[in-house]
C-alpha cells in the first residue's frame, strides 16, 4: 500500500514525436516529470495536501499522477489537455478532474472547471478554490498534449 501522498504540483506540456508513445513520452519530458513512473490515480486530493509550485523527483520513482492526455496525427489540428483541482475546507480532501480534447486551451480550462464545480455540487460540499493548468498544440506530424496533478511525499 502505498503512503497518502502529502504534496501536489499542476504540470502540462506538449510535444511531438516520430510515434503516437514518443510523442506522449516527449509531452511528459515537456511537462517536467518524464523520467518517473507515473501510477495513474482517479480524482480525489488527499486532506491537507499542499499545493508546491516545481516537482522534486527521483528518477524512476513512482508517482501517483491525476492526467489528461491527447494524441493526434492530424497535421494542423488544435489539441488541449487541462486538470483543475478544487479546493473546499481547510481539512477536506479535494476534486482532481481531467479533460482532453480536440480544442483550444482556454475550451479545455472552462470544461475542467466546470467539471470540478459539477462534482463538489454532486458531493454537496462548497467550492472555495479552483486551481488550472493547461496545454494546447497545434499539431504538425504526430502530437501529444499533456496535463497532470502529480501527488508526491
Amino acid at each position: 500500500m502505498l503512503d497518502t501522498p502529502k504534496k501536489f504540483t499542476l504540470i502540462a506540456g506538449s510535444a511531438e514525436g516520430p510515434s503516437r508513445l514518443n510523442a506522449f513520452d516527449n509531452a511528459l519530458l515537456a511537462a517536467g516529470i518524464g523520467n518517473v513512473n507515473l501510477i495513474r490515480v482517479s480524482s480525489i486530493l488527499p486532506p491537507n495536501a499542499i499545493e508546491v509550485p516545481h516537482l522534486e523527483i527521483i528518477p524512476g520513482q513512482l508517482m501517483p499522477t491525476a492526467y489528461g492526455t491527447i494524441t493526434s496525427e492530424i497535421a494542423g489540428e488544435t489539441i488541449s489537455a487541462a486538470v483543475a483541482v478544487g479546493i473546499g475546507e481547510q481539512d477536506e480532501y479535494g476534486v482532481i478532474m481531467e479533460f482532453s480534447g480536440r480544442c483550444g486551451q482556454q475550451e479545455a480550462e472552462e470544461t475542467v472547471t466546470e467539471m470540478v464545480r459539477a462534482a463538489f455540487r454532486q458531493r454537496q460540499r462548497e467550492l472555495k478554490r479552483v486551481i488550472v493548468r493547461a496545454k494546447e498544440h497545434q499539431v504538425q506530424s504526430i502530437g501529444c498534449a499533456f496535463a497532470a496533478v502529480a501527488l508526491w511525499y
